[in-house]
C-alpha cells in the first residue's frame, strides 16, 4: 500500500460537529468535543476526519451559510482550539479535512452587505449575481430557476434609496447568495482562504457543491423548470456543471501540490459532485483536478443486486479509468440513514434495515478505492423520523412546509453513554438539552454499549477496517465479477478474496465454494471450506 498517496484507499469519518460531542454544556457540539472524541475514532480505525463547517455563521443552514471563511464561530470554539484539535489528530495519525463552501456565502458576509449598500453595476455587486427583474416594473425574477431548498432562486432587494431594486441569485436559500466566480476578486479571496487553513496544517478540503460555482453567463430560463422544482439534486444544466468550473479545480490542485512539494505531506481535495452520469463525474477527478469526488450512485441505489452491480461497474469503468480511485459513500448529513432507508417498506421493528445496512457497509469496505463513513453509521443508528415540527431546523422544511427529504433526522446528536438523554453528548448540568431531541431508544445505540458488545455494528465496522488494513487484496485495485445465482452479488479482489452479498429475502448458499470465511454475517456452516480469505455477507 503506497502511503504517500494515503487518500487513494483511505477511510474518512465525517464529523457533523454540532452533533458529535458537546464540551461546554450548551447542547451544541464543538471542536473541543471533537478533540475529546479522537481516541474513539482512533480505536475505530479510520484514517481521517472531515469536519462540517464551523466558521462564523448565522446558522440559517447550519454553517453552510458562511459569514467569515477564516475564523471559528464562538459556538464551536476559536482558532486556538482548532489548532489543539489538529495537533492532537496528527499525534494520533488522523488526517483532518475541512468543509469549504465556495458556491455561496451568508447574506451576512461583509462582501454581500457591501453589495446591498452599493449601486447596480458596482464592483461590489459584481462579486454576486445581481440582475434586473422582468416585466415593466421589474417585479418578476430575472429567470425561472428554482432554488434547491424550495421556491424561486431569486430575491429582490430594496435599494439604498428605498426603492425596489435588482434581484440576487441564491440556488439554496435567500440567506445564501451565490458567488459570481467570473469575478476575479472571488477566486483571489478563496485562494487566501485555502492558504490560511493549509498554513494551519490541515490535510485537505471537502468541497461543497463542487459542480456549482459557474452559471451560464446570460442567466437564461431553464429548459425544464418543473424538473428543477421536483428535486433537490443539481439538474438545471444552466446553473450546474459549467465547463469553467474545471479551471478552478486545476488551480486548487496546483495550490495543494505546492504545499506537498514543501513538506511531502499530500493534501486532498474531495468534491461533492452531483452530475447525471459516472462519465461526467469522472471529468472532475482527472489527474490535474480533484483527487476524489463522492460517488453518490451507490448511496442512491435500491437494495437490489443488479442495481448495485450496475453502479459499481460504471464507477470502476469511468472513474477509476481516470487514474483516480472511486470514493464510496452510503450515508452523509444530507441523506436518510441506511438502516431506515434499506428497511422500507418492511414492517417497523423487523430489523431488516439493520441487517442490510451491515451488509452494505462490508460491501463498501471491500470495494476498490476510498470510503467515507458518516458519524453514527458505525453504531447502526436509524433515522429519527418523528421529530416534532416545532424542533425542526432544516431550511427545506421552513421553505416548503414539507417534511419530505428534510435532514434533521440524520443529524440528531450522538448517544455516548447512559440510559436517558442527553446520553453523555453534553457535559452540561442534569437536564441539559441537545439542540435536537434524542429519542429514548438511542440508549440501545450508545457507544459505551456498542464497544462492550462484540456483535454490535461498531465491532463490525472496526473489524472490517482492521481487515481492510491487514489484507493487501483490499483497498486500492480492481475487482472481477463472479457468476452467481439471482439475488447474489459476488466479486473477487486479487483473485483470492471474495466478497459475496445476499440481496434476497432468504438465506442462500455461498456462491463460491472452496473460498474461506473470514468476515461475515450469517453463513451456513461448511459452505466455505479450506480457503484463505473471503467475505460472505448476508443481507437477508
Amino acid at each position: 500500500m503506497n502511503r504517500h498517496h494515503w487518500w487513494r484507499d483511505a477511510v474518512i469519518y465525517q464529523v457533523y460537529v454540532r452533533s458529535f460531542l458537546d464540551s461546554t454544556g450548551d447542547g451544541i457540539g464543538d471542536l473541543a468535543g471533537v478533540r475529546a472524541g479522537l481516541p474513539y475514532l482512533k480505536k475505530l480505525g479510520v484514517d481521517g476526519i472531515w469536519l462540517s463547517p464551523f466558521y462564523p455563521s448565522p446558522q440559517h443552514d447550519h454553517g453552510y451559510d458562511v459569514a467569515d471563511y477564516r475564523d471559528v464561530d464562538p459556538v464551536f470554539g476559536d482558532l486556538a482550539e482548532f489548532d489543539l484539535l489538529t495537533a492532537a489528530a496528527r499525534r494520533l495519525g488522523i488526517k483532518v479535512l475541512l468543509d469549504i463552501v465556495p458556491n455561496h456565502c451568508s447574506s451576512e458576509h461583509p462582501w454581500f452587505r457591501a453589495a446591498l449598500a452599493a449601486a447596480p453595476g458596482s464592483p461590489e455587486r459584481a462579486r454576486f449575481h445581481f440582475a434586473e427583474g422582468r416585466g415593466p416594473d421589474g417585479a418578476e425574477p430575472p429567470n425561472n430557476w428554482h432554488a434547491m431548498f424550495g421556491g424561486p432562486a431569486w430575491t429582490r432587494v430594496t435599494e439604498p434609496d428605498g426603492s425596489p431594486g435588482q434581484w440576487y441569485l441564491h440556488m439554496f436559500t435567500p440567506e445564501q447568495p451565490d458567488w459570481n466566480w467570473r469575478d476575479a476578486q472571488v477566486a483571489a479571496d478563496f485562494d487566501r482562504t485555502l492558504r490560511f487553513w493549509l498554513d494551519r496544517g490541515v490535510d485537505g478540503f471537502r468541497i461543497d457543491v463542487a459542480a456549482g460555482l459557474f452559471k451560464h453567463p446570460e442567466l437564461p430560463d431553464s429548459p425544464d423548470p418543473e424538473a428543477d422544482a421536483r428535486t433537490r439534486d443539481s439538474v438545471n444544466p444552466l446553473a450546474w456543471n459549467q465547463p469553467e468550473v474545471h479551471d478552478v479545480w486545476r488551480h486548487w490542485r496546483a495550490v495543494c501540490e505546492e504545499y506537498t512539494a514543501r513538506d511531502g505531506r499530500e493534501r486532498l481535495l474531495v468534491g461533492e459532485v452531483s452530475v447525471p452520469t459516472a462519465r461526467e463525474h469522472a471529468r472532475y477527478v482527472r489527474p490535474d483536478e480533484l483527487h476524489q469526488a463522492f460517488f453518490f450512485d451507490l448511496l442512491g441505489a435500491p437494495w437490489n443486486a443488479d442495481a448495485f452491480r450496475k453502479v459499481i461497474s460504471e464507477a470502476m469503468e469511468d472513474i477509476a479509468g481516470t487514474g483516480s480511485t472511486v470514493t464510496w459513500v452510503l450515508n452523509n448529513h444530507d441523506q436518510v440513514r441506511t438502516v431506515t432507508r434499506y428497511g422500507e417498506p418492511a414492517p417497523e421493528g423487523s430489523g431488516l434495515g439493520a441487517v442490510r445496512a451491515r451488509a452494505a457497509a462490508l460491501l463498501m469496505l471491500a470495494l476498490p478505492g476510498a470510503a467515507y463513513i458518516y458519524q453514527g453509521e458505525e453504531l447502526g443508528l436509524p433515522e429519527v423520523v418523528d421529530l416534532p415540527d416545532d424542533v425542526l431546523t432544516d431550511p427545506i422544511f421552513r421553505r416548503t412546509g414539507s417534511r419530505a427529504r428534510i435532514r434533521d433526522g440524520c443529524r440528531v446528536p450522538l448517544p455516548w453513554s447512559g440510559h436517558a438523554s442527553p446520553f453523555g453528548f453534553t457535559s452540561g448540568a442534569e437536564g441539559a438539552k441537545p439542540w435536537l431531541p434524542q429519542p429514548e431508544y438511542f440508549a440501545e445505540y450508545a457507544t459505551h454499549r456498542a464497544l462492550a458488545d462484540t456483535r454490535s455494528s461498531w465491532h463490525l465496522y472496526r473489524d472490517g477496517l482492521q481487515l481492510r488494513g491487514a489484507l493487501p487484496q483490499l483497498g486500492e485495485g480492481t475487482l472481477r465479477w463472479l457468476d452467481t445465482q439471482p439475488g447474489v452479488l459476488a466479486f473477487t479482489r486479487a483473485d483470492d478474496l471474495v466478497c459475496a452479498v445476499n440481496f434476497t429475502s432468504a438465506p442462500v448458499p455461498a456462491p463460491v465454494p472452496g473460498t474461506p470465511l473470514l468476515a461475515s454475517g450469517p453463513c451456513p456452516p461448511g459452505v466455505l471450506p479450506g480457503s484463505t480469505a473471503a467475505w460472505w455477507i448476508d443481507g437477508s
